[in-house]
This record gives structure tokens, C-alpha cells and sequence, in this order.
């Protein structure tokens, strides 16, 4: 977890979770009910703001669709390009992308090969579980961008540790941060 300064009062708190959606055994964490509330949402992009600033991203990334809720206000308020990693199908430039195993599944990340990605990049997404998604959406900069593995944070709402991502893009050389976890549950 981060250690952003802001203290994030009741953020657990305010986080709903939904046993066995969308499969059997799942606890989904719902982080519409820290849109909903405009001081929760002021707190967490007041905290990934302080995060990112300390990274010194040159651009942000964000991963389809709840990366882009946290990523696009960051890139507005640090004056920085935003770029989108989307689902097959969705850019209309040419792409690359890096194909990745999910809890429930497989698929693929795009990035237009046009977009101006160098420097350090910040990539947001709301959650962090098993890392597939995450990480490949770093590998595919590290690899296509040849940006180094240390000039990349991911930068997340909510680490659930206990599946191991966090740990695993760790142990892959890239940065991480999260604001807040939820363990053994």
C-alpha cells in the first residue's frame, strides 16, 4: 500500500462488496459507492494525485473502463497526455497489445501504436487481484515502448493481496502502489 500523507478515512468502509458476483465465490469489490460520494472521490484522486506527483509521471495510462474514472483526472491535472488501454476492438489506430490470463477467463489489452507514451508512466486501474491485467498492460509499454521497468508505477484504489498481484508485478521489477487492501475475506 501507499503511503500517500491524506489519510483516506472510512475508504474500506465505504467500498460495498457483493458476495458471488460474478461467479460463485467471489467477493467483487464495488467502488461505484466511492463515485457516489463526492468527498470519497474528492480523498481518492486527492491521494493518487499525491502518489503519481511522487512518481513524476510524463504520461498516464489508464486500463479499460474503471482505469480511465481515475486515470483521465489525473492526466487533467497534471497537464499530461492520457492514454487508453482498451479491449480488442476499440482504438482505430493500429495497435499493439499483450494477450493475459484473468480470474475468469482470458484477453487483451490495445495501445495505439501512435500514442506519445515515454518517460515515466503511471498506469490507474480501481483494483489490483491476481496482477494479469496490470502487468500486461506494463510489459506491453516495457516492451513496445522500451520504457525500463522502474520508470513505470502502477498506481490502483484497491490491492487484494491475498490473490497475489500486487506481489507478482513486484517480483516483475515494476512499481507499485494501492490505496487501500481488503485481506482474507
Amino acid at each position: 500500500m501507499g503511503n500517500s500523507g491524506f489519510i483516506l478515512k472510512d475508504l474500506k468502509d465505504k467500498i460495498r462488496t457483493i458476495p458471488d458476483f460474478p461467479i460463485p465465490g467471489v467477493m467483487y469489490r464495488d467502488i461505484t459507492s466511492l463515485l457516489e460520494d463526492p468527498n470519497s472521490f474528492k480523498s481518492i484522486l486527492l491521494s493518487m494525485c499525491f502518489e503519481a506527483h511522487r512518481f513524476n509521471p510524463d504520461v498516464i495510462v489508464g486500463i479499460e473502463s474503471r482505469g480511465f474514472i481515475f486515470g483521465t483526472p489525473l492526466a487533467e491535472k497534471f497537464y499530461l497526455p492520457f492514454i487508453p488501454a482498451r479491449k480488442p476492438g476499440k482504438l482505430p489506430n493500429e495497435t499493439v497489445s499483450k494477450s493475459f490470463d484473468l480470474e475468469y477467463g482470458s484477453t487483451e489489452l490495445h495501445i495505439q501504436k501512435i500514442s506519445p507514451i515515454k518517460g515515466n508512466v503511471t498506469i490507474v486501474d480501481d483494483l489490483i487481484a491476481t496482477g494479469g491485467t496490470a502487468l500486461a498492460c506494463a510489459d506491453l509499454i516495457h516492451e513496445h515502448w522500451q520504457i525500463p521497468k522502474e520508470n513505470i508505477q502502477i498506481l490502483a484504489v484497491i490491492d487484494l493481496p491475498d490473490l497475489g498481484g500486487s506481489a507478482i508485478i513486484r517480483d516483475n521489477g515494476y512499481n507499485v502502489v494501492t490505496l487501500t487492501e481488503f485481506e482474507g475475506d
